[in-house]
């Protein structure tokens, strides 16, 4: 036990002389890696001569302070690199896991890399730099120009007018107005939440205080949209007590198409009852089913016709039309129903949709000056169905001249009557109102129903529907509403603005044109 002692005492001598030398070592090469760097002829500092004083030491601290300084900023920035990756990286799967999701509910649009790339944000940005937003585009001509439409918090100055017809108004539409509110907070928290690289300087109050923009502050605005790329917004803000404005540009962008539904259609076998309320007017009928034997009979061949006929007075007359046409094109779908009462639009409708008794069928409400193409039947089939209203817009036309020109007709905006629907949907609403009596107005409160109801109303001008010039009475018997309305639906009839131009300013023209003719016969004489 004794030796054993002795040879465990002696080993822990030998390993703690070793840790000693080992230790020393370790000081003394770190001396030396500290020890500043010299010339073979210098002497150390201290020793032999003062060659390292003062200044010296602090000239090497502050190096050495720089070299520090700039690797902290260098991994500062590779830090925030990683940062900005990982985000981007973030937003990547982000993006395919939602890609994944909406491919999996069967809505997703698979088409090819430039329409819905798998980054989406990069998509976002790209629309962005494609759009003239920063740089102007090179046009052919001034009708390639997309203008602007300007605000302000009460008021839209628009080009486009549309069934309003005012050049200014109040935002009607919830998604216009919803639009602009949200621009407005957008364009406000810019200015009160700048970011780093936004270039504008905080401003301070009088007391000192930082300067906050409400929406009280905002001056105007302008919008417009390319239809391919998105909405650009430019927005200026002004405080009542400074003189500098504001000025702020947003860009909406359009995102990738996506695939809602693809399916197949029938429709050989969908029947349309087209019902034609008349009173008199037997020409107009007669041209009227010209049409239809070319149109319904000859090529369409699922049309079932629907005429309500008003009074006593042209009933046989309407009667001789029918059996003609029907008889040589062996054509025997149609129905006539006979009302001994005044003409009431909305009542004749209604009747002609209750006429039918052999369940459900799509309808579609015309009048005796409409002259419609196979192409419009097919549209009205294809864009109607049940949960679905249908109203067309149409331009008025001179006979037998059906052309989409400014001077020959116009998109009748304003007009309601002209619908395709399912006579289920029509009897679920509850049909026309029969207390609107005389001219106009029953198909608005129609279209009204339908708006308040929850079936997708689809409004959008049709080109193989016209509605023929014809002269139109306003009856002294009618509202004073109903009599305004016919006056503004007969002024808008009558021309287009520059044929009314030409015979305001006949006189004028003729006086001009005298003149001129007189100018060339005395240059000719002399």
């Amino acid at each position: 036990m004794p030796r054993r002692g002795l040879i465990l005492q002696t080993r822990t001598h030998w390993l703690l002389l070793g840790l000693a030398l080992l230790c020393t070592l370790v000081l003394f090469m770190y001396l030396l890696e500290c020890a500043p760097q010299t010339d073979g002829n210098a002497s150390l500092p201290g020793v032999v001569g003062e060659s390292y004083g003062k200044e010296y030491y602090q000239a090497l601290l502050q190096e050495q302070e720089e070299h520090y300084q700039t690797r902290a900023t260098s991994l500062k920035r590779q830090i925030a690199q990683l940062k900005q990756e990982l985000q981007e990286m973030s937003e990547k799967m982000r993006s395919l896991q939602e890609r994944k999701n909406v491919g999996a509910n069967g809505i997703g649009y698979q088409g090819n890399k430039e329409q819905a790339p798998s980054d989406l944000l990069e998509f976002l940005h790209s629309q962005i730099d494609k759009a003239e937003v920063s740089i102007g585009a090179k046009l052919p001509s001034e009708y390639g120009v997309i203008p602007f439409e300007s605000f302000t918090l009460m008021k839209v100055f628009q080009l486009e007018m549309g069934l309003t017809r005012h050049p200014e108004e109040k935002p009607v539409r919830k998604d216009k107005r919803d639009e602009l509110v949200e621009v407005i907070e957008a364009g406000l928290e810019v200015i009160n939440n700048p970011d780093e690289d936004d270039e504008q300087d905080d401003e301070e109050g009088p007391l000192g205080e930082k300067l906050i923009f409400n929406e009280n502050d905002f001056v105007e605005g302008y919008y417009r949209t390319e239809r391919d790329k998105g909405t650009q917004y430019e927005l200026f803000f002004k405080k009542a007590d400074l003189m500098e404005y504001r000025h702020v540009t947003l860009f909406r962008p359009f995102g990738p198409l996506m695939k809602v539904k693809s399916e197949m259609i029938d429709i050989t076998r969908s029947i349309i009852n087209i019902i034609v309320p008349l009173a008199e007017r037997t020409e107009a009928f007669a041209q009227f089913m010209q049409n239809f034997r070319d149109v319904c009979i000859h090529q369409d061949k699922r049309i079932h016709l629907t005429v309500v006929y008003f009074g006593k007075e042209g009933l046989s007359k309407v009667k001789s039309i029918l059996e003609s046409v029907t008889s040589e094109s062996n054509f025997h779908n149609y129905t006539l129903v006979s009302l001994n009462e005044e003409f009431n639009r909305g009542r004749g409708l209604n009747v002609g949709a209750r006429a039918w008794d052999k369940g459900e069928v799509l309808m579609f409400f015309c009048d005796v000056d409409i002259y419609f193409s196979a192409e419009f039947l097919n549209s009205c089939r294809l864009n109607a169905e049940p949960g679905a209203y249908n109203i067309d817009d149409l331009p008025p036309q001179p006979p037998r001249v059906l052309v989409h020109k400014k001077d020959s007709g116009f998109w009748r905006d304003f007009g309601f009557g002209m619908t395709c629907q399912y006579r289920s949907d029509f009897l679920t609403v509850g049909g026309f109102d029969m207390e609107v009596k005389g001219w106009g107005g029953e198909d608005v409160h129609l279209y009204r129903k339908y708006l308040h109801g929850d079936l997708m109303v689809i409004r959008t001008p049709v080109p193989g529907l016209f509605h023929l010039w014809h002269e139109k009475r306003c009856a002294d018997e009618l509202a004073p509403e109903q009599y305004r309305m016919c006056i503004q639906s007969k002024a808008m009839n009558e021309a287009s603005h520059s044929h009314l131009g030409m015979l305001v300013f006949r006189e004028e023209i003729e006086t001009h044109l005298h003149k001129q003719a007189y100018r060339t016969n005395s240059e000719a004489v002399g």
